[in-house]
C-alpha cells in the first residue's frame, strides 16, 4: 500500500512539472515576441538564455538540494519544491519584460528539486533489479506531461499568452497541497546522513560523484548525451516556426505527439526491451534511433521524415533512464540523493551550455549573410552521440543484466 500509494504521487509529480514545463515550449516564440527579443533568430537567442538561466540555478543548487534530501528526508524537499514551482509560473504569467522572465526562470531552477527528489524517492522504494524500469516509469510521466503541456499552451495561448502559466502554477499548488495529506517519507531516520557545509559547494559533490567507484563513466556519458539532446527543448518550436512555418497551435501539437510516443518508450516498450534483450542492448537501441533521429531532423523540409525521425527522437529517450539507473546502483541508499542531484546538475551543465551553443548555431544558419541550413544544430547534436559512443559500450559492465 504504502509504496504503490508513493509511486502514483512521484508519478503525478512529474507528470505536473513536465506539464508546466511543456506548457511554455510552445510559446516561447510568442513569448519572446510579447518582450520585445526581436526576430526568429535573435528570439531563439534570448530564449536560450532563459533556458541557461534555468539551467545554471539548477546546477548550483542540485547537488545541495539531494544532499538535503538525504539528511532531513525527501518529502518536505518535495513539497517546497512545488509551492517554489507555482511562485515561478505566476511570475512567468506577469511579466512584461524579458528581465522578469530570467527571474522567474532562474526561481524554477532553485526548485529544480522536484526532479532530483523524486528520482531520489524512487531509487529509495525500488530494488537494483526495478531501478531501468521504475526509471522507465519517471519518463513515461514526463512524456504524459509532454502530451498535456504542450497541447494546453498551445490551445490556452489562443485565449492569452499568460493562460497557459496560470494553469502551470495551478496545478503545481494543487500537487503541493496533494503531497501534503498523501506522501510519506520514503527514507527513515536510521538511513539519513548528516548535512555538514561540504555539502553546500557542488563542484565538490560533483567531484567526489566521480570519485565513487563506477560512477565516472555514466556520469560523464550522461552530461554528454543531454547536451546533445538538448536541440529538442531549445529549438523546436523555434525550428519548425522557421522550417515548416506553423502557428503556435501546431507546434504545440507537434510536440504533445512527442509526448505520447515518449510515454509508450518509456512506459510499455523500455520494460519490454529490457526483459528481451537486457539494459545494455536496450541503451544501444537507444544511442542508434538517437544518432539516426538528429541526422534526420538536419536534413528534412517534409511531413512525411518529419513524423519518421520523431519516432526515432522517443526511442532516444531510452537513454537517459537506463545511464540513470546504472549510475543510481553503484552507491548506497544513503547517497541516492547526492547522486541525483549530481546527475541533475551535469544535466543542468549541458543546459547551460546547449543552448547558448544550440541557438548560436541556429542563428548563424539561418542568417541570410551566410549559408542557410536551419539543421545545423541537430547534425552537431548527431557529431556528439558519435563520440560518445565509446565510453557508452564501456557501460556494459554496469547492466544490471
Amino acid at each position: 500500500m504504502f509504496r504503490n500509494r508513493a509511486i502514483v504521487f512521484i508519478l503525478i509529480t512529474l507528470m505536473i512539472d513536465a506539464i508546466g514545463i511543456g506548457i511554455v515550449f510552445p510559446i516561447m516564440p510568442d513569448l519572446m515576441d510579447r518582450v520585445g527579443a526581436g526576430d526568429t533568430g535573435q528570439g531563439a537567442l534570448w530564449g536560450g538564455v532563459l533556458m541557461a538561466a534555468y539551467a545554471a540555478a539548477l546546477f548550483l543548487c542540485g547537488p545541495v538540494v539531494g544532499s538535503v534530501s538525504d539528511a532531513v528526508g525527501r518529502r518536505p524537499i518535495l513539497i517546497a519544491a512545488l509551492v517554489m514551482l507555482a511562485l515561478d509560473y505566476v511570475i512567468m504569467a506577469l511579466a512584461g519584460s524579458f528581465w522578469l522572465l530570467l527571474i522567474g526562470r532562474t526561481l524554477a531552477g532553485l526548485a529544480g528539486a522536484t526532479y532530483i527528489t523524486a528520482t531520489a524517492y524512487m531509487a529509495d522504494i525500488s530494488a537494483p533489479e526495478e531501478k531501468a524500469a521504475n526509471f522507465g516509469l519517471i519518463g513515461a510521466a514526463f512524456g504524459i506531461g509532454f502530451v498535456l503541456g504542450p497541447a494546453i499552451g498551445g490551445l490556452a495561448a489562443e485565449i492569452s499568452i499568460s493562460a497557459p502559466f496560470w494553469i502551470a502554477a495551478i496545478l503545481s499548488a494543487c500537487n503541493a497541497l496533494f503531497g501534503v495529506f498523501v506522501l510519506p517519507e520514503s527514507l527513515p531516520p536510521e538511513k539519513r546522513r548528516p548535512f555538514g557545509r561540504r555539502d553546500l559547494n557542488p563542484f565538490k559533490s560533483i567531484f567526489d560523484a566521480f570519485r565513487l567507484p563506477g560512477l565516472a563513466i555514466p556520469l560523464l556519458c550522461i552530461l554528454i548525451f543531454e547536451f546533445a539532446n538538448m536541440v529538442y527543448p531549445t529549438l523546436w518550436a523555434f525550428w519548425i516556426r522557421e522550417v515548416f512555418d506553423w502557428p503556435t497551435l501546431y507546434i504545440g501539437l507537434s510536440l504533445a505527439a512527442y509526448g505520447i510516443l515518449l510515454a509508450f518508450v518509456q512506459g510499455v516498450l523500455m520494460p519490454i526491451f529490457i526483459r528481451w534483450i537486457g539494459d545494455f542492448r536496450t541503451l544501444m537501441l537507444g544511442m542508434t534511433s538517437a544518432l539516426i533521429g538528429m541526422v534526420g531532423f538536419a536534413f528534412t523540409g517534409s511531413l512525411v521524415p518529419l513524423i519518421i525521425f520523431l519516432l526515432l527522437a522517443a526511442l532516444s529517450d531510452l537513454v537517459p533512464a537506463l545511464m540513470t539507473a546504472m549510475a543510481s546502483n553503484q552507491v548506497d541508499e544513503d547517497r541516492q540523493g547526492v547522486v541525483q542531484g549530481v546527475i541533475a546538475s551535469l544535466s543542468s551543465v549541458a543546459a547551460v551550455l546547449s543552448p547558448l551553443a544550440m541557438t548560436g548555431i541556429f542563428r548563424a544558419s539561418v542568417d541570410t549573410d551566410g549559408i542557410y541550413f536551419p539543421g545545423a544544430p541537430f547534425l552537431f547534436s548527431a557529431l556528439l552521440v558519435v563520440i560518445m559512443m565509446p565510453l557508452v559500450i564501456r557501460l556494459r559492465g554496469h547492466a544490471s543484466v
